[in-house]
């Protein structure tokens, strides 16, 4: 895994974009619901409650942005009532869930993922679990739900240097506060790519 902390209460994984790929396929052993709340979770940064809202009603391309964006009413993190956002959807996952939505025959304002949010937790768990057997690879007995937005905030701010104000706003983090526990280290090939012009030759 890119990285385990386990220094406070709650063990925190970040996982790398191949690792979340073997998760997603993994839980799709089970069932392909289950591997579409994954991707919703970890490409799109969900939280596991937030998870059984959007259907295809949710959906839409902007034409200005030339993006897919989708309605998600999700946690306050000031507190306070619910709030509405555009939450962003990779193109491979509106494809995926497209054909998701018609094989399924939903419809559209039908959800996409019918589950409880322990529910979704624990199809995380479970999938987790099952790699960490097959490969006996005890780091992924820790992961969680949450380590998949995790991973999906810290891959965009730090790896990628999307700008924080948009990953806010579709992030659903309502202050600075509430999303500087994802401002995560860089990796060791991050930190590479950014110093790669200087040399650390002295003048």
């Amino acid at each position: 895994m890119v990285r385990v902390d386990d220094s406070g209460g709650v063990t925190k994984c970040w996982l790398s974009p191949s690792e979340l790929s073997q998760l997603e396929r993994m839980a799709g052993q089970w069932d392909w619901e289950r591997e579409v709340a994954m991707q919703l979770m970890g490409r799109c940064g969900l939280r596991a409650s937030e998870v059984s809202y959007p259907s295809d009603d949710s959906l839409r391309w902007s034409e200005e942005g030339e993006v897919w964006l989708f309605g998600i009413r999700g946690k306050n993190t000031k507190g306070g009532e619910p709030k509405t956002r555009d939450a962003w959807m990779p193109e491979s996952v509106a494809d995926d869930l497209h054909k998701f939505s018609r094989e399924r025959g939903l419809g559209a304002s039908e959800p996409w993922i019918d589950a409880s949010t322990s529910s979704i937790r624990r199809w995380v768990t479970e999938a987790a679990e099952r790699i960490a057997t097959e490969e006996e690879a005890p780091r992924w007995r820790s992961v969680s739900s949450h380590d998949l937005r995790r991973s999906w905030a810290t891959q965009h701010l730090v790896e990628h240097q999307v700008d924080v104000r948009t990953m806010m706003s579709i992030g659903g983090w309502s202050d600075y506060v509430a999303i500087e526990p994802y401002l995560a280290e860089p990796t060791e090939k991050r930190i590479g790519e950014a110093m790669k012009n200087y040399s650390g030759k002295r003048a």
